[in-house]
């Protein structure tokens, strides 16, 4: 289990928080009025990560029993790991940047064979007068050191844990003394478990993000946004990202909305994600889905919610889809209650479907980890095309302070319209000490446009 640590009483982190604790009573799009400016959001993203580095990494390193950790890169093809502990105002390594992080018996050691320092977090070793070749700065590091073990990002199975360039990796091997290179290993534990943990002020903030994101999504599919046999799907979608652009936000992917009407045939109704039309007149009757994500102080968002686009002489949606909907709350709840520490993301998932069989729920599940990156490091829990488990991926268990978009279907026949529905549901939450939870809870029920309940 990772120990949390006390907070630094900053006041910009206190200020933050004040806007989460006091979102309720405000207006509905208050918290969307709250976003910081680029200069207030550097001295968040800044104080996170050094306190992910600075309390966080030792601990993950005598986890996973690693004294060294080398990351290298280039400009503009930085590994996925290091990209994560670039400071705000690097928005890409320069020329080559090394990091080395030694934790040995005085504590954790950051170093950077660099020509300067990484922001404030990394000291710059790198004495050009004496070394004028940075890898033999780097050797002379490693020598003094002594490290047991050279952690290196390479990866069969993860690509966020693959990413130091076989030109480098080669490049190291020419340098390095014959003992040294017998202490070579994977990082691959290390960086997982770095890019998947969640820091306690990561976790304080999530819940606001989170937050944002329903918001925008509430006011995309509003009669003020949407109007029946006029709006098209892609619209919305433009809506969306014009939305998020316009706040400041930035998405780290290209949202989608699709629908689910009673008049379609069974094999267009069923029609897989990829082969669904793209610029759909929105109409009276139709069950709208989306999946949207937003990204900001460096987290991310993976949500899909459905709303109901009220027929002629309706008030509610129908029971039917209300059934339908209960359904996928349910498939929520048997997949997060398989969480448990320790248990693969194989076994969850085989468990999850075992259940949701018993309790006769058409089921199929594909949720990933979310946090620094979308699709984010950690235990795969299935794939839409893979149910029966995902090799590599989904071998990896499951830690505690790790957050995940909890993405899935329930496929339900809907009496009223004599076809099966897919309730395609993702909400973003965490896994603690003390179980699981929704960082800002989950959508209950279908919204109707115009909202009438």
């Amino acid at each position: 289990m990772i120990k949390t640590f006390p907070k630094k009483k900053r006041i910009i982190i206190l200020a933050i928080l004040f806007v989460v604790s006091v979102a309720p009573i405000y207006s509905q799009n208050s918290i969307l009025n709250h976003i910081l400016p680029e200069r207030e959001r550097a001295e968040i993203i800044d104080d996170i990560l050094e306190d992910r580095i600075d309390n966080l990494l030792p601990q993950l390193m005598s986890r996973t029993n690693i004294d060294m950790w080398v990351l290298i890169s280039r400009e503009y093809n930085e590994d996925p790991v290091m990209k994560t502990m670039l400071p705000s105002t690097w928005l890409s390594a320069r020329r080559r940047t090394m990091m080395v992080f030694y934790n040995g018996e005085s504590g954790l050691e950051k170093i950077a064979i660099a020509r300067y320092s990484v922001g404030n977090l990394l000291k710059g070793e790198w004495n050009i007068d004496v070394y004028p070749d940075q890898w033999e700065a780097l050797v002379d590091i490693i020598k003094t050191k002594n490290p047991k073990k050279i952690a290196l990002n390479y990866s069969e199975d993860f690509a966020l844990a693959d990413g130091m360039i076989h030109s480098e990796y080669e490049k190291l091997h020419t340098y390095l003394p014959e003992q040294f290179k017998k202490r070579i290993v994977s990082a691959e534990n290390l960086a997982i478990s770095w890019l998947e943990t969640r820091s306690e002020k990561e976790l304080e903030l999530y819940p606001m993000i989170c937050k944002m994101g329903h918001k925008i999504l509430q006011e995309a599919f509003s009669s003020s946004v949407i109007t029946a046999g006029t709006t098209t799907t892609d619209d919305v979608i433009w809506w969306l990202r014009q939305r998020v652009t316009e706040l400041g936000l930035s998405t780290w992917f290209h949202p989608s909305v699709s629908i689910q009407r009673s008049e379609m045939d069974k094999n267009t109704f069923l029609r897989s994600f990829s082969k669904r039309t793209k610029d759909d007149v929105i109409r009276k009757g139709d069950l709208l889905h989306v999946d949207f994500g937003i990204t900001y102080l460096r987290l991310n968002t993976d949500q899909q919610q459905h709303f109901y686009m009220l027929n002629e002489g309706e008030s509610i949606v129908p029971e039917g889809l209300v059934k339908a909907f209960n359904k996928g709350n349910r498939l929520q709840d048997i997949l997060v209650e398989q969480f448990i520490p320790g248990k693969t993301g194989n076994e969850i998932l085989a468990d999850a479907l075992n259940q949701a069989k018993t309790e006769n729920v058409n089921a199929s599940i594909y949720t990933h980890p979310i946090g620094l990156h979308g699709h984010a490091a950690g235990p795969t829990i299935g794939m839409w095309d893979q149910q029966s488990g995902v090799k590599g991926k989904g071998d990896y268990p499951l830690y505690e302070n790790t957050a995940y978009s909890i993405e899935l279907f329930a496929a339900s026949e809907v009496e009223e319209w004599g076809k099966i529905v897919r309730i395609m549901l993702e909400e973003d939450g965490v896994y603690t000490n003390e179980g699981f939870k929704f960082l800002d809870g989950r959508a209950e029920k279908i919204l109707t446009i115009p909202r009438s309940q």
